[in-house]
């Protein structure tokens, strides 16, 4: 008579730590966001970029605490090269220097931020409002309507996004208003897709079953009970939306489709002064540096949001591991580990020879 012995070892790599028991949702959100360093060191630095911005050249008829404005015409300093220095820090008379007519770069160059971060935070407030309501409309209803929005979206998504902003800014001119606008227009497909696949998920899960039972209209069942669990999935594409946005908007100011002067942006300082690259480069450092800036601490904020609101994204310390699960090989029950019987081998492919045997000695 043989007997065989199952040893079940309780799977304590799923168990909550007790640092996240207790806390609601939008707390353990909070507690991973602050968790993730790269995520919080770019929320800092783009405030801080943010704020540098504001409060140097000001906004409308408030005047910053920098002298200069971007529209005046100083004279023209030592060619208009940088008088900023590190050792020891000065800002000099124009930190970041002049360029061909004496304008001081630094004003223009936080102007060209405002206006950039403007057109930014506008094309994801509208891309994410047009995306959230097709993708959670084809989601929830299905049916024709799925059919004639996902069309739709397809149509969208075919169109040349730089080709049809160049020949509307251009005949309308150019403006933060008008470029914001247009870009949201055109950049919402990949969040309707994305809400879409999020809402064909939750539509399925027992509470939306629980809430129809129970009387509820298909408007509260999208926004009070589906909408809220695909946060997660909107807020992280809106970031990365915004990412992509400046690129667009300096791009389309490169060609000169963008924002018209008196005004300016990034991509726009850049284009004006291409001929000067060879002779005052500084005159791309700069624009191009924050662009830089800004796109990296974005697209970090949206991972540390991403790590937040997915819990399968949750970092599982080795400490933790280490405590909590049995070490490979350790003897459960009285019973040998894997592969560590004597006189056998361990086969990848099966059971080794002495898995499972006669207990008595009889043979087979």
């Amino acid at each position: 008579m043989s007997t065989t012995q199952q040893d079940t070892a309780p799977d304590d790599s799923r168990e909550v730590p007790e640092d996240l028991k207790g806390l609601s949702q939008g707390a353990l959100v909070r507690k991973r966001f602050l968790g993730h360093t790269g995520a919080i060191v770019s929320l800092v630095v783009l405030t801080l970029v943010v704020l540098l911005a504001i409060t140097s050249v000001g906004l409308g008829p408030w005047h910053g605490w920098w002298q200069y404005r971007w529209t005046q015409t100083p004279v023209l300093m030592d060619g208009g090269r940088p008088t900023l220095q590190l050792f020891p820090f000065s800002l000099g008379e124009h930190p970041f220097g002049q360029d061909s007519v004496g304008r001081d770069y630094f004003a223009m160059t936080m102007r060209g931020t405002q206006i950039s971060l403007a057109v930014t935070a506008m094309v994801g407030l509208i891309s994410a409002l047009i995306g959230v309501v097709i993708g959670a409309f084809s989601g929830y209803f299905r049916g024709w309507l799925e059919t004639v929005l996902m069309r739709f979206t397809d149509m969208v998504i075919i169109v040349p996004v730089l080709l049809v902003g160049a020949v509307i800014a251009y005949n309308a001119g150019g403006g933060v208003l008008i470029l914001g606008v247009l870009l949201g227009l055109t950049t919402w497909t990949g969040m309707a897709r994305l809400v879409r696949g999020d809402f064909l998920t939750l539509r399925e899960r027992e509470f939306v079953d629980a809430a129809r039972l129970a009387g509820a209209s298909d408007r509260r069942i999208i926004f009070k009970h589906i909408l809220p669990n695909a946060v997660g999935v909107i807020t992280v594409n809106a970031t990365l939306l915004m990412s992509s946005a400046i690129l667009l908007e300096t791009s389309l100011s490169y060609l000169g489709f963008g924002i018209t002067p008196p005004d300016t942006s990034l991509g726009r300082l850049i284009s004006d002064n291409q001929a000067a690259f060879s002779t005052r480069p500084w005159l791309f450092w700069f624009p191009g540096m924050f662009i830089v800036i800004i796109c990296l601490c974005i697209n970090f904020i949206g991972d540390g949001l991403r790590d937040a609101f997915d819990p399968r994204q949750r970092k599982i310390s080795t400490r933790r591991v280490r405590e909590t699960v049995p070490a490979a090989g350790a003897v459960v029950a009285g019973a040998a580990p894997y592969g560590r019987f004597e006189g056998t081998a361990a086969r990848p492919d099966g059971p080794s020879d002495g898995d499972v045997g006669p207990s008595d000695g009889t043979g087979a």
